[in-house]
């Protein structure tokens, strides 16, 4: 049975039920009073009570036999019309399945409860289908960053395969330094997967301690290029993965370490405790970059500058890691140019509970 039958059977029954109640009381009201017996002489007619529940019988049947013609017809019409904007809704709907996430219900008329729902719709079909445009570019990518070193390594066995003189230790730096490469593409997926799926445990972890570590491990790369590491701040508790949020630290000083100016280049660390949440602010010095690029700057294998590929480049999916872990940890991610050049990235997470009394701690690193 459809909803449209049900609510005609509901607005029918209601309407019988209705006009019964009325005739019931028409007939108390002009029969209440009057003795089984009792006989009234009008002109030359003679009625009694009898007579009368005689002559309003057929009358009774009549009205109740057009409130339930009417109440079919016209509990049909009404139904139909109140659920029309539903079979917009469902023809949208079995379009967007077929995979048509363009498609927009756009509903016309006044704000109503079909009206919320159509327009919930259609903004979680944007959302779809900004987020499926988005796996499909980052398949795409991610194909050709994979396919890219297995093409290097076939390219140069195929080479010693012809060249038997060629010096086998050059062939084997250059297939070591391509299969890396392929390791940390891969890791790097794995990574972006574990954090965009949110299959992990939540612990207590201290920002401050991990900023710690991922400057003394990225110290040596800092003395490498010349950059000097500023790292202070407060003691920031905060509940996630220590292992994700780690990995997002070390992604952002390693980002601000690589794309940093050619010498005497600036790392600025710092963590800090706001009402209701914890602040990573990572700043370096650097190249200036337009806002359009920033924007795409989070985008898995985009690169923020068209310096040549070095050994610390990275895979492209930096950035892209960092967005994914910070959502996965219910916080937000901002990324501004500074005037002088370079990057301010500040990551916001929401801060436990329990808070302890801040603490301040500061670190300078050449």
């Amino acid at each position: 049975m459809s909803v449209r039958l049900k609510l005609t059977l509901s607005y029918a029954s209601f309407l019988m039920l209705a006009g019964a109640l009325l005739l019931a009381a028409v007939s108390v009201y002009f029969l209440r009073g009057l003795p089984d017996d009792a006989v009234y002489t009008t002109g030359h007619l003679i009625i009694d009570r009898s007579a009368i529940l005689r002559s309003f019988t057929p009358v009774a049947a009549i009205v109740s036999a057009f409130l339930l013609v009417f109440g079919f017809l016209g509990g049909w019409i009404l139904a139909g019309r109140m659920l029309a904007p539903l079979t917009h809704i469902t023809d949208a709907t079995r379009v967007a399945a077929n995979g048509s996430l363009s498609h927009r219900i756009q509903l016309a008329g006044r704000k109503d409860e079909f009206r919320e729902l159509a327009d919930a719709f259609d903004a979680m079909l944007v959302r779809l289908e900004a987020h499926v445009a988005e796996q499909r570019r980052f398949a795409a990518n991610a194909s050709h960053e994979l396919r890219t070193p297995l093409a290097i390594s076939q390219s140069l066995l195929d080479v010693a395969r012809n060249d038997p003189t060629r010096d086998p230790g050059e062939l084997v730096d250059r297939l070591h330094a391509v299969n890396v490469r392929a390791i940390d593409l891969t890791e790097a997926l794995l990574v972006l997967s574990r954090a965009g799926q949110r299959s992990f445990t939540r612990e207590p972890v201290d920002l401050s301690l991990l900023v710690e570590e991922a400057t003394e491990t990225l110290l040596p790369l800092a003395e490498k290029r010349g950059v000097t590491i500023d790292a202070s701040g407060d003691i920031t508790p905060a509940v996630g993965s220590q292992a994700l949020l780690l990995q997002m630290t070390m992604n952002l000083v390693h980002n601000a370490i690589v794309h940093n100016l050619p010498e005497r280049g600036t790392v600025w660390v710092k963590t800090s405790v706001r009402p209701e949440i914890v602040v990573l602010t990572v700043e370096n010095s650097g190249e200036k970059l337009s806002p359009q690029l920033v924007l795409t700057l989070t985008e898995p294998f985009q690169r923020g500058t068209e310096r040549i590929r070095n050994d610390h480049a990275g895979v492209g999916l930096g950035l892209a890691i960092v967005k994914s872990i910070t959502q996965a940890h219910d916080g937000s991610l901002t990324i501004i140019p500074r005037p002088a050049g370079g990057l301010r990235i500040v990551v916001q997470l929401p801060i436990p509970h329990h808070v302890q009394v801040p603490q301040t701690w500061s670190r300078t690193a050449t």
